[in-house]
């Protein structure tokens, strides 16, 4: 377990270096892939949507749930016929290593039911392809007491 939080500690550390010297990648692709996730997810459904973008190596963090590794895993854990239309998301931040292959997006969600509406927050870790489209390779998030604020 301590090496997957030293992993994730690698991530976040390399995309956030930032040598005076250098050009670091601009993270409006990514943040533009993360938007584009959720309205594809009210149109075809979370799990569906994120199947949509995912990389073939796609890790999902779900609370209570131990993780669900691969794209066939995830694609064959959830009923397509129940995906639920009624969550929303959008980022806060993002950043991109300086290599310009990897990144990572940060928000908060929001999930509607009939009578009651839950929030939370998320962090998605993206890799480039090299058709120079960006996947998801790690999902997870977490509930909140309260809506967060919008930026």
């Amino acid at each position: 377990m301590k090496l997957k939080y030293l992993l994730f500690l690698g991530i976040l550390w390399a995309c956030n270096d930032q040598n005076q010297n250098s050009t670091i990648p601009s993270a409006q692709p990514i943040i533009d892939a993360d938007k584009a996730a959720s309205t594809l997810a009210t149109e075809i459904g979370f799990n569906s949507a994120l199947l949509a973008v995912a990389d073939s190596s796609f890790v999902k963090f779900s609370n209570g749930q131990m993780p669900i590794v691969g794209k066939t895993a995830f694609a064959n854990s959830f009923d397509k016929d129940k995906d639920p239309k009624n969550i929303t998301w959008y980022p806060v931040d993002a950043a991109v290593a300086k290599s310009g292959e990897l990144g990572y997006t940060w928000g908060n969600w929001q999930f509607q039911t009939p009578d009651t509406t839950y929030y939370g927050n998320y962090i998605t870790i993206w890799n480039k392809t090299k058709d120079g489209s960006w996947k998801m390779v790690l999902d997870g998030g977490n509930s909140t007491p309260y809506k967060s604020h919008k930026p």
